[in-house]
């Protein structure tokens, strides 16, 4: 029997141009976790959401975008410990001259006043090594943090919740999955970073975004997909109708449907910047 813990690993054979436009297509379809080599795209799915729908759904998918599906094979992979399996990848990530995400305890040098994040991640995404979380950083360092209150929504490792305590932010801030094994990690993290006064949640984003939403909050980050940011978006501005909105997880071919949600939405896009195959947005409500 697959214990609570146990993944399903999705090893494609791919060159490596089609990384980002392959992870894109999977984050869509509810993959978050993913970790690159030379030629193969290694993608993490939990045990009890694998069935034969899902694999028929990932090759029908993928063969839309690129004409046909890339050959890809399916691994059982029981529970272990994954922190020493990302040890063997994980480097210090410069996101800027200000921030500095590095594993836990590593020696490393920093530049005069760079603010360090240590992170050590638990199969959760966020590690630095995405180009949404850096785009997410990137977008918040430029933000007055002081005085706001945060929701973070898909906060995998916690990094962007730790990120804006680190940068000023002086209020609580609420953090929530949907996966237990991010939260878990997402806690240990924030404690191992002194940051204080943010609670992290097991909840879901569109489950249980009313009850989130009563709460008022001045900032929502949402690093999650396209699919769950079409979805939960319109009732972000029905139920929180006055806050500003960071997200990412967005492609960039993507971003036509995305300027019509927001127009339709009535937001308007304070900024948009762009790494690799992705963008990140901060909107506003039109007042």
């Amino acid at each position: 029997m697959a214990r609570s813990n146990d993944y399903i690993e999705i090893a494609f054979s791919l060159a490596p141009e089609l990384f980002e436009p392959c992870i894109g297509l999977l984050s869509g379809l509810g993959i978050s976790y993913f970790q690159e080599e030379e030629d193969r795209l290694l993608a993490y799915l939990p045990d009890q959401e694998w069935s034969a729908g899902k694999e028929r759904e990932i090759g029908e998918t993928l063969a839309a975008a690129f004409g046909s599906a890339p050959r890809f094979t399916i691994s059982h992979m029981a529970d272990r410990n994954w922190n020493a399996e990302w040890e063997a990848h994980l480097k210090p990530i410069e996101i800027s001259d200000r921030l500095l995400i590095v594993q836990k305890q590593k020696d490393i040098e920093t530049k005069p006043g760079q603010i360090v994040i240590e992170i050590n991640p638990k199969m959760s995404f966020g590690t630095g090594y995405h180009a949404t979380t850096r785009l997410m950083l990137r977008q918040i360092e430029k933000l007055d943090l002081r005085g706001r209150k945060i929701l973070d929504i898909g906060t995998g490792t916690g990094v962007l919740a730790i990120a804006c305590r680190k940068l000023g932010n002086d209020l609580e801030i609420l953090a929530l999955d949907n996966n237990d094994w991010a939260v878990e990690n997402a806690r240990e993290n924030v404690v191992d970073n002194h940051a204080e006064h943010i609670r992290v949640e097991l909840l879901d984003a569109e489950e249980d975004l009313e009850g989130i939403l009563g709460e008022h909050h001045d900032l929502i980050l949402a690093n999650i997909n396209r699919n769950v940011i079409g979805r939960i978006l319109p009732a972000i501005r029905t139920l929180a109708p006055g806050t500003p909105v960071l997200l990412s997880g967005i492609m960039i071919y993507d971003e036509p449907w995305l300027k019509k949600l927001l127009k339709r939405l009535r937001y308007t896009t304070a900024e948009t910047i762009y790494e690799d195959e992705w963008l990140s947005s901060l909107v506003e409500p039109e007042s």
